[in-house]
Protein backbone atom coordinates (compact mmCIF):
# COMPACT_ATOMS: atom_id res chain seq x y z
CA UNK A 1 0.00 0.00 0.00
CA UNK A 2 1.15 3.52 -0.71
CA UNK A 3 0.86 5.41 2.56
CA UNK A 4 2.61 8.75 2.71
CA UNK A 5 3.40 11.25 5.42
CA UNK A 6 3.06 14.82 4.22
CA UNK A 7 4.61 17.79 6.01
CA UNK A 8 4.80 15.86 9.25
CA UNK A 9 1.26 14.47 9.12
CA UNK A 10 0.85 10.71 8.76
CA UNK A 11 -2.27 8.65 8.10
CA UNK A 12 -3.81 6.69 10.96
CA UNK A 13 -5.42 3.46 9.78
CA UNK A 14 -7.39 1.04 11.95
CA UNK A 15 -5.62 -2.29 12.43
CA UNK A 16 -8.62 -4.26 11.10
CA UNK A 17 -8.96 -2.13 7.94
CA UNK A 18 -7.78 -3.28 4.53
CA UNK A 19 -5.78 -1.01 2.20
CA UNK A 20 -4.40 -2.56 -1.03
CA UNK A 21 -1.02 -1.73 -2.55
CA UNK A 22 -2.60 0.34 -5.31
CA UNK A 23 -4.47 2.77 -3.04
CA UNK A 24 -2.84 6.05 -2.01
CA UNK A 25 -3.38 7.43 1.49
CA UNK A 26 -1.63 10.77 2.02
CA UNK A 27 -1.13 12.99 5.07
CA UNK A 28 -3.78 13.95 7.61
CA UNK A 29 -6.12 10.99 7.08
CA UNK A 30 -7.81 8.88 9.75
CA UNK A 31 -9.46 5.59 8.74
CA UNK A 32 -11.43 3.69 11.38
CA UNK A 33 -11.66 -0.04 12.07
CA UNK A 34 -12.89 -2.71 9.60
CA UNK A 35 -12.87 -0.30 6.65
CA UNK A 36 -12.48 -1.64 3.12
CA UNK A 37 -10.38 0.57 0.84
CA UNK A 38 -10.61 -0.52 -2.80
CA UNK A 39 -7.86 -0.65 -5.40
CA UNK A 40 -7.07 2.70 -6.96
CA UNK A 41 -8.67 4.73 -4.16
CA UNK A 42 -7.01 8.08 -3.50
CA UNK A 43 -7.49 9.67 -0.08
CA UNK A 44 -5.58 12.95 0.22
CA UNK A 45 -5.11 14.81 3.46
CA UNK A 46 -2.25 16.88 2.10
CA UNK A 47 -3.46 20.34 3.09
CA UNK A 48 -6.87 19.42 4.48
CA UNK A 49 -8.08 16.65 6.79
CA UNK A 50 -10.00 13.47 5.93
CA UNK A 51 -11.73 11.39 8.62
CA UNK A 52 -13.44 8.08 7.85
CA UNK A 53 -15.40 6.19 10.53
CA UNK A 54 -15.58 2.46 11.23
CA UNK A 55 -16.85 -0.27 8.88
CA UNK A 56 -16.96 2.04 5.85
CA UNK A 57 -16.41 0.81 2.30
CA UNK A 58 -14.37 3.11 0.05
CA UNK A 59 -14.60 1.18 -3.21
CA UNK A 60 -12.36 1.15 -6.28
CA UNK A 61 -11.20 4.49 -7.72
CA UNK A 62 -12.93 6.64 -5.10
CA UNK A 63 -11.28 10.04 -4.59
CA UNK A 64 -11.57 11.88 -1.25
CA UNK A 65 -9.99 15.28 -0.61
CA UNK A 66 -10.47 18.43 1.48
CA UNK A 67 -9.72 22.10 0.94
CA UNK A 68 -6.80 23.76 2.68
CA UNK A 69 -7.42 23.95 6.41
CA UNK A 70 -10.79 22.23 5.99
CA UNK A 71 -12.18 18.73 6.45
CA UNK A 72 -14.01 15.92 4.69
CA UNK A 73 -15.83 13.61 7.10
CA UNK A 74 -17.23 10.20 6.14
CA UNK A 75 -19.18 8.48 8.90
CA UNK A 76 -19.33 4.88 10.00
CA UNK A 77 -20.92 2.11 7.93
CA UNK A 78 -20.99 4.28 4.83
CA UNK A 79 -20.86 2.73 1.36
CA UNK A 80 -18.89 4.80 -1.20
CA UNK A 81 -19.57 3.28 -4.62
CA UNK A 82 -16.95 2.71 -7.29
CA UNK A 83 -15.52 5.88 -8.78
CA UNK A 84 -17.33 8.42 -6.65
CA UNK A 85 -15.70 11.70 -5.66
CA UNK A 86 -16.00 13.45 -2.29
CA UNK A 87 -14.57 16.92 -1.86
CA UNK A 88 -14.73 18.95 1.34
CA UNK A 89 -18.06 17.51 2.44
CA UNK A 90 -19.76 15.52 5.20
CA UNK A 91 -21.32 12.10 4.70
CA UNK A 92 -23.10 10.89 7.83
CA UNK A 93 -23.36 7.33 9.19
CA UNK A 94 -25.00 4.57 7.10
CA UNK A 95 -25.27 6.71 3.94
CA UNK A 96 -24.85 5.12 0.51
CA UNK A 97 -23.13 7.06 -2.28
CA UNK A 98 -23.78 5.55 -5.73
CA UNK A 99 -21.28 4.73 -8.44
CA UNK A 100 -19.64 7.79 -9.95
CA UNK A 101 -21.54 10.29 -7.78
CA UNK A 102 -19.93 13.61 -6.88
CA UNK A 103 -20.40 15.06 -3.41
CA UNK A 104 -19.13 18.61 -3.75
CA UNK A 105 -17.82 21.32 -1.44
CA UNK A 106 -19.76 21.80 1.80
CA UNK A 107 -22.46 19.29 0.85
CA UNK A 108 -23.96 17.31 3.73
CA UNK A 109 -25.41 13.84 3.22
CA UNK A 110 -27.72 12.85 6.07
CA UNK A 111 -27.70 9.59 7.98
CA UNK A 112 -29.10 6.69 5.92
CA UNK A 113 -29.48 8.88 2.82
CA UNK A 114 -28.94 7.18 -0.54
CA UNK A 115 -27.37 9.11 -3.42
CA UNK A 116 -28.01 7.61 -6.88
CA UNK A 117 -25.35 6.70 -9.41
CA UNK A 118 -23.82 9.68 -11.20
CA UNK A 119 -25.64 12.25 -9.05
CA UNK A 120 -24.02 15.60 -8.26
CA UNK A 121 -24.75 16.90 -4.76
CA UNK A 122 -23.97 20.53 -3.98
CA UNK A 123 -26.20 21.11 -0.96
CA UNK A 124 -27.82 19.08 1.79
CA UNK A 125 -29.63 15.76 1.44
CA UNK A 126 -31.72 15.05 4.56
CA UNK A 127 -31.44 11.89 6.64
CA UNK A 128 -33.26 8.95 5.09
CA UNK A 129 -33.78 10.63 1.71
CA UNK A 130 -33.05 9.23 -1.75
CA UNK A 131 -31.53 11.79 -4.11
CA UNK A 132 -30.71 11.40 -7.82
CA UNK A 133 -29.76 13.53 -10.82
CA UNK A 134 -27.66 16.52 -11.79
CA UNK A 135 -28.08 18.48 -9.67
CA UNK A 136 -29.30 15.90 -7.18
CA UNK A 137 -32.85 16.24 -5.95
CA UNK A 138 -34.78 14.23 -3.39
CA UNK A 139 -37.12 11.71 -5.02
CA UNK A 140 -38.12 9.50 -2.12
CA UNK A 141 -37.46 8.08 1.33
CA UNK A 142 -35.35 5.09 2.28
CA UNK A 143 -37.51 2.14 3.33
CA UNK A 144 -36.84 -0.37 6.11
CA UNK A 145 -36.36 -3.04 3.42
CA UNK A 146 -33.66 -0.91 1.75
CA UNK A 147 -31.91 -0.41 5.10
CA UNK A 148 -31.90 -4.16 5.73
CA UNK A 149 -30.58 -4.85 2.23
CA UNK A 150 -27.80 -2.26 2.52
CA UNK A 151 -26.76 -3.58 5.95
CA UNK A 152 -26.01 -6.92 4.28
CA UNK A 153 -23.57 -5.21 1.90
CA UNK A 154 -22.06 -3.03 4.62
CA UNK A 155 -21.42 -6.10 6.77
CA UNK A 156 -19.96 -7.97 3.79
CA UNK A 157 -17.40 -5.22 3.13
CA UNK A 158 -16.45 -5.01 6.82
CA UNK A 159 -15.88 -8.79 6.78
CA UNK A 160 -13.87 -8.51 3.56
CA UNK A 161 -11.67 -5.85 5.18
CA UNK A 162 -11.14 -7.40 8.59
CA UNK A 163 -11.06 -11.12 7.78
CA UNK A 164 -11.33 -12.32 4.20
CA UNK A 165 -8.84 -10.06 2.35
CA UNK A 166 -6.08 -10.39 4.98
CA UNK A 167 -6.45 -14.19 4.91
CA UNK A 168 -7.32 -14.82 1.26
CA UNK A 169 -5.63 -12.22 -0.96
CA UNK A 170 -2.39 -13.51 -2.43
CA UNK A 171 -0.31 -11.70 -5.03
CA UNK A 172 0.56 -14.16 -7.82
CA UNK A 173 2.26 -11.96 -10.36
Amino acid sequence: MAIYAFEGKSPKIGKSSFVPESADIIGDVTIGEACFIGVGARIRGDYGTVIIGDRTSVQENVVIHAREGDITVVGSQVQLGHGCLLHNCTVRDFAVIGLGAIISDYAVIGEWAIIGEGAVVRGEVPAGAIAVGIPARVVGKVTDAQRREWLVYKNLYAELASRRYPAGLKRIG
